[in-house]
This record gives structure tokens, sequence and C-alpha cells, in this order.
């Protein structure tokens, strides 16, 4: 009999601690998969970081560190200098790489070290209770913006991937989302692209997907995808930004 569908290899056989409704367990599959697909389970070394995916380190089936909020990128970048024939990885949210961990992140980039880097952008601080994130878009509610996000007090929402896309050392820029099948699929291609950037020794690479946080937007799973798309989306819209076939 033929395998139709099976857990990937790449994934630890432990029951996550994400909402109900969370994203975070699609995208931790896809990069499970792509690392199987590619045959280097065996050989790679995630990041964790401080959030909700804090406890990343128990769901990758391969070697993890976990990081203090906001240093993944400085603790890939001594783990990749120092096996450089290992694949390495990030795995980060919102508030830990666009606010405390913006200065790594950009120097990373900026350095072309030669790792591949998981954004989960949520638009908000997920796991210590709903406050505004760099990413939170304008007028969306958060604890600590009750009335919602005004420019003339926050400015305005950060976009990371066109920022980062500047940067001469930025191989591979793309943002993509996990809202629905079709996106899931799109996701996937461009989680797997990031990773052969870095086989290739070509550069550093980050794929920035939109996320949902049903519990602190206060929403049902499928209202929370539906947010998503609809506000999200054409804010921080998809798509490539950077790739080294292009010369960009």
């Amino acid at each position: 009999m033929s395998v139709v569908f099976k857990k990937t290899e790449g994934l630890a056989e432990k029951q996550t601690h994400y909402c109900p409704g969370c994203t975070h367990g699609i995208i931790h599959r896809l990069v499970g998969e792509v690392l199987e697909e590619l045959g280097v389970l065996g050989k790679t070394v995630g990041v964790a970081p401080v959030g909700c995916s804090v406890l990343a380190y128990d769901y990758f089936n391969c070697d993890m560190h976990e990081a203090a909020h906001g240093r993944a990128p400085a603790v890939a970048t001594g783990i990749k200098r120092v096996l450089p024939e290992n694949v390495v990885f990030t795995y980060q949210g919102d508030g830990d790489l666009a606010s405390i961990g913006t200065a790594e992140i950009v120097h990373a980039a900026h350095r072309g070290e030669k790792f591949t880097t998981i954004f989960v952008n949520n638009c908000i601080y997920g796991m210590t209770g709903g406050q505004m994130s760099p990413t939170t878009l304008v007028g969306q509610k958060a604890t600590t913006a009750p009335q919602g996000r005004q420019v003339e007090l926050s400015g305005r929402p950060i976009r990371m991937a066109e920022m980062l896309a500047t940067i001469d050392g930025a191989a591979f820029v793309e943002r993509v989302s996990v809202h629905n099948v079709a996106n899931i699929r799109k996701a996937k291609k461009a989680i797997k692209k990031a990773f052969e950037v870095q086989l290739e020794g070509k550069g550093f690479g980050i794929v920035e997907v939109l996320s949902t946080c049903p519990t602190n937007w206060g929403l049902t799973a499928p209202e929370a995808m539906k947010w998503l798309e609809d506000n999200m989306i054409p804010y921080y819209p998809l798509g490539n930004f950077r790739t080294p076939e292009e010369g960009k």
C-alpha cells in the first residue's frame, strides 16, 4: 500500500502548546518538511527565540539552541561560523525580531551571514499577553494600545522584508502567508528556496510569514484567517523582494 500522507520526520513526537487556530504549527510543519526533503535534518541547527515559539526546541527534530530575547541572529552567526557545513536557521516572531532584536537581524543581513531566518509576523506580542509590537497595524487594538495604534504616538508599522531587501548582504527576501491552502504551498516553496540559498553559500535569507493570533486578536480561528487577508496583506504585500537569480 502506498503512503499518501504522513507526519514529517522534521518534527518531533511532541504535542505543541500553541493556542487553537494559531498558525505556528503550520509553519513548523513546512520547515520540518523542507529540511527532510533537502536531506539536511542530521546537520541542521535551529535557534529558538523568546516568544510564543520559545519551546520550538521541543518540536523540531534537529539540534536546537535557545537564544536570549532578540539575539537569535547573533547566536546563529556564531554557530554557522564555527560549523560552516551545517544548516543553521532562526525561528523568530515580530516582537523578538522587529523590536528587541532589530539590530541583530539588520547587521546579520548586512554582513551576509549564511543562515536562514523564518520570521513569523502576527502583528502582536503573543506570549506576554497581546501588547503592541512594531508590526501592529494602525488602529489595531492591543493591551498597550487600547484605543488602537496611533501614528502620532507610535509611528507606522515597520515593514521588515522591504527594509532588509535594501541590504546587499541579503540574498533572499520573501513575504508569504499561511491563511489558506494556496498560500501555504507558496510559503513552503519560499522556505525551501531560502534554505537552498544557504546551501549554495549565497548569503543571508529570510522568509517573513504572515500569521494569526486568534487569542490576542479576540477572534475565532476562521475570523482570524479572514482578518489577516483583509487587513495584514494590504499593508504587508506578499511576494519576493530579493533573490540571487535577479541580481538585486
